[in-house]
């Protein structure tokens, strides 16, 4: 059987960065340790030409084998920032892996099979499919949680990670076969159309959207399912952090909410309550226990899981019951709109939680920040930037992005949860200026003075520059992403 060479160009950004990716591991092992740079620099060229290719497929609509991969404005969306994040991932790993001495090229080779997994979870139309990308996805972060091989924390956070990620992987799976059993298919189209024929009464279908839901809330850090994400963040090299707390947090909500929306539309009002409960759950303990994490990983772990629970808010809106059709698109609008801003928020963060060092460890304790602002003003001056938009405080980007997903529970007459989110967002304050009170107000020790240093490097200088442009211009202009996202959204039943 030949495959269409028009179904191969539909999935040329995925076979380019998985070429990318096999062709680093091949010269790997015959590149001299001076020249490893250049396969990073290869993957970051292979990452502009597949950024412009998907940009120039917005506002297409086009399916592929048999109906199994759908390049569309919401999956090209989604590839754009992944793009985005793991250039800015590799950049920022140059400089670090050398400072940890793992300087070792193929874990280039393992952002890009992890990134080619994400791109096929946002395209897929059928379950197996986004199931197969998730696992691509999920194998390679396992193996880049434990980079730091000489570290006890390193291999306990990859081998944690690959326990109860692959623990949530067979529930998904599970999930996936009731789900073939009643819809007789696993393309999300025919899945729609079984589970608006079976009404909202059956045990079956209830049982295997649960499933679905506790696999993808696995991924997204949602509570109950949190529990991987504190160790994992701290133990993982701080560019894997990031990119597991910004890359597969959009790959695996770009994933879920086709899978909500496209498969489930007809039966909103049954998982609407579901994702109401986690939200909410997932706001109060993110943000509540972040409180009283002493390490600055740890402390963003749990504001990733916080965040989390802002982004559901986006689904909340969009499977309400009796919301109009234009309110819910702005729920999926303002999903998109958010997880982009937070990208750039919460990769400038880590980036400078990477450079501090304290002698030759990483700065990743709130004591380490202790009057940074004294040491270096350029830093601390950055640091209390993206603090402040993580808390949401105008004029940053966070700012915008609560705004609209606040607006959106507001119109769909969900006012209550909005005020629930804005309570809980003024509470995310005081653990995020801790961290500015910290730097600007408290006098570091002698012992701090000689051993803390900034381990820059032009690469890192780009991922900051990135992070601050986002995060500044994005909350004073952010119109065109306004407009990028709500030209963007899923079609909705």
């Amino acid at each position: 059987m030949s495959i269409p060479l028009a179904d191969l160009g539909v999935i040329l950004p995925e076979l380019l960065v998985v070429l990318a990716a096999c062709v680093l591991l091949v010269l790997d092992p015959i590149t001299p340790s001076s020249k490893k740079d250049v396969l990073a620099w290869m993957c970051l060229g292979t990452l502009v030409v597949c950024f412009f290719i998907s940009a120039n497929a917005m506002g297409d609509r086009t399916f592929a084998f048999s109906n199994l991969v759908v390049v569309d404005s919401y999956a090209s969306f989604w590839k754009l920032l992944l793009y985005l994040v793991s250039g800015l991932t590799i950049l920022l790993s140059l400089g670090y892996l050398k400072e940890e001495k793992i300087d070792l090229a193929e874990f280039y080779g393992f952002i890009m099979l992890s990134l080619t997994g994400m791109m096929i979870m946002v395209s897929g139309t059928d379950l197996l499919v986004i199931y197969l990308g998730l696992e691509l996805m999920s194998i390679s972060l396992y193996i880049m949680a434990g980079f730091k091989r000489f570290e006890a924390k390193s291999i306990e956070a990859s081998a944690k990670y690959f326990i109860l990620g692959a623990f949530s992987s067979g529930l998904l799976l599970y999930g996936i076969s009731l789900l073939f059993g009643v819809a007789g298919s696993t393309r999300l189209p025919e899945i729609a159309t079984a589970v608006h024929d079976r009404g909202l009464n059956d045990p079956l279908l209830m049982i295997a959207m649960m499933l679905l839901t506790v696999g993808f809330g696995f991924k997204v850090s949602a509570v109950p399912f949190h529990m991987w994400t504190p160790d994992v963040y701290q133990g993982s090299p701080t560019s894997v952090t990031a990119f597991m707390a910004v890359a597969s947090k959009a790959a695996s909500f770009g994933a879920f909410l086709r899978v909500m929306l496209e498969g489930f539309g007809a039966i909103k009002q049954n998982w609407s309550g579901l994702i109401l409960g986690m939200c909410v759950m997932t706001l109060i303990l993110g943000n509540i226990v972040a409180i009283v994490q002493t390490n600055i990983k740890r402390m963003l772990a749990y504001s990733s899981i916080a965040h989390a629970g802002y982004a559901l808010i986006g689904l909340v809106v969009a499977g309400w019951l009796g919301t109009e059709a234009g309110v819910a698109s702005q729920g999926v609008s303002s999903i998109m709109l958010y997880l982009a801003i937070y990208s750039f928020m919460t990769m400038g963060a880590f980036a400078i939680v990477a450079i501090l060092r304290r002698g030759g460890l990483e700065g990743e304790e709130l004591d380490d920040f202790t009057g940074l602002a004294k040491r270096h003003k350029g830093a601390a001056f950055l640091m209390m930037l993206f603090m402040i938009s993580l808390a949401g405080i105008p004029p940053t980007a966070g700012f915008i992005g609560k705004f609209y997903l606040f607006m959106a529970a507001v119109n769909a007459g969900l006012a209550w949860l909005a005020v629930v989110g804005l309570v809980f967002a003024a509470v995310s304050a005081f653990y995020y200026l801790r961290v500015v009170m910290v730097m600007y107000m408290r006098e570091p020790s002698s012992d701090q003075e000689l051993e803390t240093r900034l381990a820059f490097s032009p690469a890192a200088t780009i991922v900051l520059a990135c992070a601050v442009a986002g995060v500044v211009f994005l909350g004073i202009y952010p119109s065109p992403l306004v407009s990028i996202t709500s030209l963007s959204i899923i079609p909705l039943p």
